[in-house]
């Protein structure tokens, strides 16, 4: 060991020991690892951590960095346009091959060239220390440079928007000798309908559509946006876990016929109307399943007013997410318990609150698989139907058929269990409540930041508070957040204690709690893969009801919610307070997706 004590990989091995990165037994054993030679004597000792060991590339690499004085870059803080893109890709593409692929196996980028005079390159690489990094930028021709160190995760971030990704069904249709065809630009670019029809006809836009609905549903999407960026250019952008990712696209292809293409595989959508908004549904066969498509046409304002543009959003409905067993759902604490208790009463009402696309159909469909048996009649009356249930008669609301006439007409279908898609308005929310209190187990949803504030929606819709008071057995607000992926996610270093206080926690929690962070891989997206639910079980007792009764002219929302908390409830925030002691989420995640209790 003395033989290495004034070495630096030493100096670099006590830091880790210190912070608590590596122990003092794994150093010894990568130094001894070093000293034998071998294939490992070039490596250095961070390399046989990372390689042998598999210690934490970037923990390792960060102290390094600090060890030696490299900068480090943070892509979050830098700012990447469109020309700092195009130079990186410029000089990519200038360089010899064999440089490029010593590049590529280095994780090699050069990043920017400064304005000092002469300038210098700046270069990116996972390992500012590599060797090959002098012998490169002799081979690029820059003879004064400096390197910076990236994490990998965000070495990967920056080559996916030097390089999008390529859309592996179009490459398909290019190999096979097909292509989407660009028209040249003329003085009048707006299209009548024989040119519409020549488009779609002469190009693969079909081939396109079908191909976008297919890997909507392979990627797990939950919505494609078709969106026209002008008149002759558009965008297609999947929603996965939360968030809008672009799916490439050709750059010519025009807005009106790539909408005529989805609005002609549509039911119950007229391709000719473009002057008002349209719903309709695609059914396709996906890998030997039944996909069902909501879409969504609103007619959007375009600077060319010859252009009638048109914005579409087409929700993925996969009866495979459909979660049937209530142990899946994720309630936390006392929740499970209040909800199984509120939805086992005979009758009652169950009101699910959320903004869209946080999961309340698929809590009430959880739901209503947990309680229905053949003894019992389970209407629902839902605009559109989004998945079927089995066991359930499903009523399908129209312009024949409204909420109202639905609602007046199920009262004479001998129901037990009524599911109202949504209550949109005093009419429909009185008929509900009514129905709760008059012997039927009603289940619900509206649109409403937590669960007290759906009670001050009631009242202030028109319901009384005696038939707010008893005929509600619990609303449950849900949100959903993402969840950290497991391969990549990391515990936080440095963290700022104020951060999780402002969030809710103790300094006890504080201390007892591993904070993880998103970090980024192959298998995920930024750090993020999936999202897993949150829960807020307002459950009405005999004191929460007395609240309400007694409210008068005005819904006191904070003494429900109080009253509710001492009861054993916890807020949204609370809830995801509890998923970043678990390691599920972050904090960023719990301050984004939740509001202050």
């Amino acid at each position: 060991m003395s033989e290495v004590v004034q070495d630096n990989q030493y100096n670099l091995g006590m830091s880790l020991v210190r912070r608590k990165v590596v122990d003092f037994e794994t150093l010894e054993q990568a130094l001894k690892m070093k000293q034998k030679g071998g294939s490992h004597a070039h490596k250095s000792l961070a390399q046989i951590l990372v390689g042998e060991f598999g210690v934490d590339h970037n923990k390792i690499y960060s102290e390094l960095a600090d060890l030696y004085g490299f900068k480090k870059i943070n892509l979050a803080e830098e700012v990447i346009d469109e020309n700092r893109l195009d130079f990186i890709r410029k000089l990519w593409e200038k360089l010899p091959e064999n440089i490029r692929n010593i590049m590529e196996h280095e994780k090699l980028l050069i990043f920017k060239q400064t304005t000092d005079n002469p300038p210098k390159y700046v270069f990116v690489a996972v390992d500012p220390t590599s060797r090959v990094i002098p012998s490169i930028a002799r081979a690029v021709g820059a003879p004064r440079y400096e390197t910076y160190y990236i994490s990998p995760s965000d070495y990967d971030n920056l080559l996916t928007k030097i390089f999008p990704p390529e859309n592996e069904y179009l490459k398909m249709l290019e190999e096979a000798g097909i292509e989407l065809q660009e028209e040249e630009d003329s003085e009048d670019d707006a299209l009548d309908e024989d040119d519409l029809e020549s488009e779609i006809n002469k190009s693969v836009l079909v081939n396109l559509v079908e191909g976008m609905l297919i890997e909507a549903v392979r990627q797990g999407a939950s919505d494609i946006h078709i969106i026209p960026s002008d008149a002759r250019t558009s965008e297609i952008m999947f929603r996965i876990d939360g968030k809008l990712r672009p799916w490439p696209l050709p750059k010519k292809v025009r807005p009106e016929a790539l909408a005529a293409v989805v609005k002609d595989r549509s039911k119950n959508i007229d391709r000719f109307e473009r002057e008002m908004a349209q719903d309709g549904f695609i059914q396709r066969e996906i890998d030997g399943h039944w996909i069902r498509f909501r879409v969504s046409v609103i007619p959007i304002v375009s600077k060319d007013y010859q252009h009638k543009l048109e914005s579409i959003v087409l929700r993925v409905l996969d009866d495979r997410k459909v979660i049937t067993d209530l142990d899946k759902l994720g309630f936390q604490g006392k929740a499970k318990e209040s909800f199984i208790k509120a939805i086992s009463k005979p009758q009652g009402m169950v009101i699910l609150t959320g903004p869209t696309g946080s999961g309340k159909s698929t809590t009430l469909i959880a739901a209503l698989h947990y309680i229905m048996r053949p003894e019992i009649n389970v209407l629902t009356v839902e605009d559109p139907v989004e998945y079927i249930i089995p066991g359930a008669r499903q009523i399908k609301i129209g312009p024949k058929n409204n909420f109202e006439q639905a609602m007046r007409t199920i009262l004479r279908h001998d129901p037990d269990v009524v599911m109202v898609g949504e209550m949109r308005d005093k009419e429909t929310a009185e008929i509900a409540i009514k129905m709760a209190n008059t012997g039927h187990l009603t289940f619900s949803t509206l649109h409403t930041n937590d669960a007290p504030s759906a009670v001050s929606r009631l009242y202030k819709m028109g319901v009384e508070p005696f038939l707010i008071a008893y005929a509600i057995n619990i609303i449950i607000a849900q949100r959903l957040i993402r969840r950290l992926c497991d391969k990549c996610k990391k515990p936080m270093e440095d963290l700022d204690p104020a951060i999780p206080l402002t969030l809710g926690f103790t300094e006890k929690e504080i201390q007892e709690t591993v904070f993880y962070e998103p970090v980024g891989c192959s298998s995920c997206h930024g750090g993020y893969k999936g999202r897993i639910a949150i829960h807020e079980a307002l459950y009405f007792s005999k004191a929460i009801r007395s609240l309400i009764f007694t409210a008068g002219s005005d819904i006191n929302e904070e003494a429900i919610r109080n009253q509710a908390i001492k009861e054993g409830m916890l807020t949204l925030r609370a809830a995801a307070r509890e998923r970043v002691k678990q390691g599920i989420t972050s904090l960023e995640e719990v301050a984004h997706a939740t509001q202050e209790d």
